[in-house]
């Protein structure tokens, strides 16, 4: 039996890298990403999402959404769930194959 690695799964079934289908499974997996790091970090603060909401200005149902679909809030929303959970973000953007680091 042929073993295949994730990386030849992925070019396989979800396509290439550069690839429409392939940006998108990427965005949607990160996006999935931090909002599991919301929603960890949050509950490792021993706060609520109605408490989180309260210190961020947006009412639960914001946070509840933010922490499950994280591809529906602004860069400054998730910027300021971070502040208040009193974590540090860094965004990363890569220009022309070498990284840019933006804090």
């Amino acid at each position: 039996m042929k073993q295949y690695t994730l990386s030849e799964m992925e070019d396989k079934y979800i396509g290439k890298i550069g690839t429409p289908e392939r940006d998108e499974y990427e965005y949607e997996l990160r996006m999935e990403l931090l909002a599991r790091m919301i929603k960890s970090t949050r509950k490792e603060r021993g706060l609520t999402q109605e408490e989180l909401g309260e210190i961020v200005g947006v009412n639960k149902s914001q946070i509840s959404k933010l922490e499950n679909h994280a591809n529906s809030a602004t860069i400054e929303t998730i910027l300021k769930v971070f502040r208040a959970l009193k974590a540090e973000i860094q965004f990363n953007v890569r220009l022309e194959n070498k990284p840019v680091q933006l804090i």
